[in-house]
């Protein structure tokens, strides 16, 4: 079976899309490269089915090079069978793979190859027959110096058949059937931890119970915790009795005594010893790898809705990161997000410097030409934004509550001193709350994913597959919005298909040198960004006010001359074809299909042509939270608030209803039909409107409802 066979099997794609996919991934392409101006070679497969394509070729390869390094072993071990050979050759499953190296692994010393430096695998072949009736005089052929009677003897030779069952490639598969569909995980709380206040969160897993093949990954992910933290012990386990009577099934031959009752109690040990915690590891390890699977997923899909939220777009702006004793820090920024101004106000206690601070904020909306507001969601927002919202300014302006999680790893971190050498993370946080309503995207793009705070158990998953996947995610995003290569800083610029940090770097210094670039042809100047990296990339770099109007569109500039064609042939120029519909209408598209060019990219630079460079998120809408809810303290049952969707789970959505405390809405109280997918329901960032079911303020948790 070759890569194209085997992504066949496991997807449902046609190996000609498979073949042609891989081969553009093998030159170099990028995903969104591919699944935006490579539509004809694949058959038109979106992001979603490349991504399965990448994900399933590397899996094979790991397979691959695994068996090499297999039948390399066994063949230095001068046990590599023709049969034995083809079994590993024509394998594809990881797990079965390991079962056929089992027994030629090299093995730490054990008790089984203690015995057999002993002398005793000769008598274990005799009794794992099961064909002597008498083993006393057989046995007595073995004993020596170290092996001085006959329960010894038996005794090792036991040791050498538990380890020949454990290495049996049939029960290894018989009882690993039992594990993935009959395992049970059980936890109890470690009763010296009982009390401890940090246990609480465990409660409901202190004495808990049910199959594994049916414990949500949200669960099991916390069960885990529960373990890792040593607030819980956890065990998996399966019908001993059951176990034992499937290897007999397998492995007792005869009815010979004695020897059968020594191959029983073989079987016994193998199990208990070797087999039971070599299996509840391996089902344990697959449901966690299955968990972790399904947080990344909620993961990435939180992070995509959070790049892609609603920008206000290029304005001017005045953030302020709110606070008590420390007051507020505020900051005003240009329409790039250039850093104007920088100061702090006391308008609350201890200080109460409230005129002070009203004419401070009236002063710098005049004399910086301020468009729009931005206030940190953190500690003391809701005072902040009733603070502002009674100042009367001479204009009217939009007050916007911005999420600001992860804001402070931000201000903190090198890019942010890179940026802002000359000012501490006060500032820089400020400066990036204010950054995030003007463009969340070019914003949350510098901060590690994991730290945004949308995630569900994000620091229990498998950290390299977390990356990997929200990598594609951001990268995904990015190329879909398009960037203005002239104003984006290196970490957006980095995820711009085919560009990558070092040559972000490059073009940043490039600017920084010989000002903005007035042309995509100006990026094949750009230090080692080459035909290749052009090819990748110029389709999602844009360039604002570039003489030629389709260098600020996602039209490639491989296609340019098919639309210099098009306006040609309607006796018009380029830039009076670009943004006229009525024109546009009377392109016969058609006539302009070849080999190279269908109809699906013929659709895209029509639909392009019609609004070129636009951005496809929508803009940014003020929300005002219930003005008499500020602390959980006055929320009641059976009211209804206003509230923003702020984290997605599989088991429900958090929602922020102006107070620290987010609510949760279970996913049982979505709708009033069976949900199975919570953001067929709520997006992240939506608005919507709640009814508190519960509160309790002991333990600080909000139960809401979307049913009436």
């Amino acid at each position: 079976m070759n890569t194209i066979d085997f992504i066949n099997k496991q997807t449902s794609i046609s190996e000609k899309q498979i073949e042609k996919t891989v081969a553009l991934l093998e030159e170099g392409a990028t995903i969104p490269f591919i699944s935006r101006y490579r539509k004809e070679m694949t058959g038109n497969l979106d992001e979603v089915a490349i991504g399965a394509i990448v994900k399933q070729k590397e899996i094979f390869e790991t397979i691959e090079k695994r068996k090499e390094s297999i039948l390399e072993s066994i063949k230095e071990q001068d046990s590599l069978t023709t049969i034995l050979e083809k079994k590993i050759k024509t394998c594809f499953n990881l797990t079965v793979l390991e079962d056929l190296y089992l027994p030629y692994k090299k093995k730490r010393k054990t008790r089984a190859s203690v015995a057999k430096e002993q002398g005793l695998e000769p008598l274990a072949k005799i009794l794992i027959e099961q064909r002597e009736s008498e083993i006393s005089f057989i046995t007595s052929k073995y004993l020596t110096k170290e092996i001085t009677d006959e329960d010894k003897a038996l005794a090792g030779a036991r040791d050498i058949i538990a380890e020949w069952i454990n290495e049996n490639e049939k029960v290894r598969t018989q009882l690993r059937k039992i594990y993935e569909r009959k395992a049970v995980i059980s936890s109890k709380v470690i009763k010296t931890k009982k009390e401890e206040e940090s246990a609480k969160k465990y409660e409901q897993y202190f004495d808990w119970e049910e199959p594994l093949n049916k414990c949500p990954s949200h669960r099991l992910l916390a069960i885990l915790r529960g373990e890792k933290e040593k607030f819980l012990r956890v065990k998996i386990t399966i019908s001993e009795e059951y176990a034992l009577y499937c290897i007999d099934d397998i492995i007792i031959k005869t009815n010979v005594k004695p020897c059968t009752d020594q191959v029983f109690l073989a079987i016994e040990d193998a199990y208990k010893r070797l087999l039971s915690p070599a299996l509840v590891t391996e089902v344990l390890g697959k449901n966690k790898l299955k968990a972790d699977e399904g947080a990344i997923k909620v993961f990435a899909q939180n992070l995509k809705q959070l790049l892609l939220a609603s920008p206000l777009g290029q304005k001017r702006i005045l953030a302020l990161d709110p606070g008590f004793k420390s007051g507020c820090k505020l900051v005003c920024l240009d329409e790039q997000g250039g850093l104007l101004h920088n100061e702090n106000i006391y308008p609350h206690p201890p200080q109460r410097e409230v005129t002070p601070a009203i004419k401070k904020i009236r002063s710098l909306i005049n004399a910086y030409k301020i468009e729009a507001i931005a206030i940190g969601n953190g500690t003391a927002a809701r005072e902040t934004e009733a603070f502002v919202k009674k100042i009367p300014f001479d204009k009217p302006l939009q007050v916007f509550m911005v999420n600001e999680s992860g804001a402070s790893i931000y201000s903190a971190s090198k890019i942010a001193r890179d940026e802002f050498p000359n000012y501490d993370v006060t500032v820089r946080g400020a400066v990036s709350i204010g950054r995030r309503l003007a463009d969340p995207l070019a914003e949350l793009v510098k901060i590690d994913a994991k730290s945004i705070g949308v995630g569900q158990y994000q620091h229990d998953v498998d950290q390299s597959k977390l990356k990997g996947e929200l990598d594609t995610v951001v990268m995904s995003c990015v190329n879909s919005v398009g960037i203005n290569v002239n104003t984006a800083s290196a970490p957006l610029l980095s995820y711009v298909s085919g560009i990558g940090e070092k040559l972000a770097e490059n073009i940043v210094a490039y600017r920084s040198d010989n000002g903005a670039l007035q042309s995509r042809l100006e990026l094949k100047k750009i230090p080692r960004l080459g035909n290749k990296a052009y090819e990748q990339a110029a389709a999602f770099l844009r360039i604002i006010d570039a003489e030629n109007p389709l260098d600020n569109s996602a039209v490639h500039p491989e296609r340019y001359q098919l639309v210099h064609k098009m306006a040609k042939d309607l006796g018009i120029s380029l830039k009076e074809l670009i943004g006229n519909k009525e024109a546009i209408k009377k392109i016969k598209v058609n006539q302009y299909i070849s080999e190279k060019i269908g109809l699906p990219t013929l659709t895209d630079i029509i639909t392009e042509l019609e609004k070129p460079g636009v951005d496809p998120r929508k803009k940014a809408k003020v929300f005002d939270f219930d003005p008499n809810v500020k602390t959980i303290n006055d929320i009641k049952t059976g009211m209804k608030l206003p509230g923003i969707v702020n984290n997605i789970t599989n088991f429900g959505c958090f929602v922020d209803i102006g107070v620290k405390e987010s609510g949760l809405i279970h996913v049982s109280k979505l709708a009033n039909e069976f949900v199975s997918d919570v953001n067929t329901i709520v997006q992240l960032n939506q608005q919507l409107t709640v009814t508190v079911i519960s509160v309790d303020t002991t333990r600080k948790r909000i139960q809401l409802s979307l049913i009436d």
